[in-house]
């Protein structure tokens, strides 16, 4: 999709780009106003491809929700995704392939390691969530899978395929919960029973069940963070943060603590901003 389309899309709030802007507010100008270009990785798409499998799994009947079946799926989605795009080929060559889907392979093993997928149905998979909290804050994002018992409670899962952080690392996971469970709120006007990450590699699992309250500070949190970025997108600032993550930035050449130049401000940066559906009667939201 050239450029100038990708730019019509309005600005709103997930928990990457929210991520983004807490780690550095230009990665945030990077990726989500200027939408610049960065290579992908090993680990991405072999993420890409874990979950792509899994969604697929569940598609099938109960009996056939198997590992062997999974594994199954692995080379003919990989010729999939690879069948139009010459930078995966180049990620990933035939020398490299066996090991790279033996890698993928292990991930699918630690999934069914921590559940049996033909003992209950997903109610979505890779369900698309797009909304405006009633504080203004345009939300969006892909859930991985939500499951719906029979009692009615809902549980919202999302599959990890890199290394399960620290305690003290694992602020963003927790953020990643606590968002969806809020637009979950928001959409639905029910709190998820439980929100489940589960890390695949190493077959644990991080589980939360918020309330109320924590879910209202935290659409607060929200609030206060779309300001900051609604601010610096209408003055342009978007001042970079350094840290030990500034190593592995893709536009390390552009930014000015490094003695880069960014490119110019796009003119039409501040159409991006949604400022029309304020009102939460005015939420819309869908599935894929």
């Amino acid at each position: 999709m050239p450029p100038t389309e990708k730019k019509k899309l309005k600005l709103a709030l997930s928990p990457s780009r929210a991520g983004d802007y807490k780690q550095c507010p230009l990665l945030y100008r990077f990726r989500a106003i200027d939408r610049l270009p960065e290579p992908k990785t090993t680990a991405q798409v072999k993420g890409t491809l874990v979950h792509a499998v899994l969604e697929n799994l569940h598609k099938l009947p109960r009996e056939e929700r198997t590992y062997p079946a999974a594994v199954k799926m692995l080379k003919p989605e990989w010729a999939k995704m690879t069948a139009s795009d010459e930078e995966l080929q180049q990620l990933v060559p035939g020398d490299d392939l066996m090991d790279f889907l033996v890698d993928a392979r292990g991930l699918i093993k630690g999934y069914f390691m921590m559940e049996n997928p033909g003992g209950f149905d997903a109610h979505k998979c890779e369900m698309f969530v797009d909304t405006v909290l009633p504080n203004g804050v345009p939300v969006r994002g892909f859930i991985d899978r939500v499951d719906i018992a029979p009692t009615g409670q809902v549980r919202v899962v999302d599959y990890k395929t890199g290394k399960k952080p620290i305690p003290r690392f694992s602020e963003q996971a927790r953020f990643q919960m606590l968002f969806y469970a809020l637009v979950w709120w928001r959409i639905y006007d029910e709190i998820p029973a439980q929100l489940r990450l589960m890390y695949l590699k190493v077959s644990d699992d991080m589980t939360l069940s918020p309330g109320p309250t924590e879910l209202n500070y935290f659409e607060r949190d929200l609030g206060e963070l779309w300001g900051r970025i609604t601010h610096d997108v209408m003055t342009g600032e978007f001042t970079p943060t350094t840290s030990k993550l500034c190593g592995w930035c893709a536009h390390q050449k552009l930014c000015p603590a490094f003695g880069g130049t960014p490119p110019e401000y796009p003119r039409d940066a501040m159409e991006l901003l949604d400022t029309g559906a304020k009102n939460p009667s005015e939420r819309v939201n869908g599935s894929a």
